[in-house]
């Protein structure tokens, strides 16, 4: 699986004009699942999000976890974290097939949620407009592939 993160003072996903899922300081976890992904994958990076030290401490050093702080996650499927861009046109062919993708995408979530942590969600495969304000900044990019 793959996730890009953005260190958040706060995220919204709206669909149809509606926001479905939006939260205060956290993460924005953009998530897409790969072909050959499981359970574990989904797990390994879920944990790793919660226990990863880029918040700051009381001395400004990214030190201090998710969990730490008390931070929310929206999570946000994107299967264009797949793109392959040998050509002007990205193609998405090693990203986990729909219904896949889904089932670890919700996986994901879960086990984010299951480790005390507030998670707000888009809508697997919708028209999303998603705003943030990016804390820092700090992007991080993370893939299971090179765990």
């Amino acid at each position: 699986m793959r996730a890009l993160l953005q260190r958040v003072s706060s995220a919204s996903v709206t669909v149809d004009g509606e926001v479905v899922g939006e939260i205060g300081a956290g993460l924005l976890v953009l998530v897409c699942a790969m072909q050959g992904d499981s359970e574990a994958e989904s797990e390994w990076l879920a944990q790793k999000i919660v226990k990863l030290r880029i918040f700051s401490d009381e001395n400004g050093r990214m030190n201090r976890s998710l969990a730490d702080i008390g931070g929310s996650a929206l999570v946000v499927s994107q299967f264009t974290l797949a793109a392959e861009t040998k050509g002007n046109r990205p193609g998405f062919s090693t990203a986990a097939a729909p219904d896949e993708g889904k089932r670890l995408y919700e996986h994901f979530s879960g086990v984010v949620a299951a480790q005390n942590v507030p998670v707000a969600n888009g809508i697997f495969g919708a028209d999303m407009k998603v705003a943030l304000v990016n804390d820092g900044p700090v992007t991080i990019w993370l893939d299971t592939a090179a765990k």
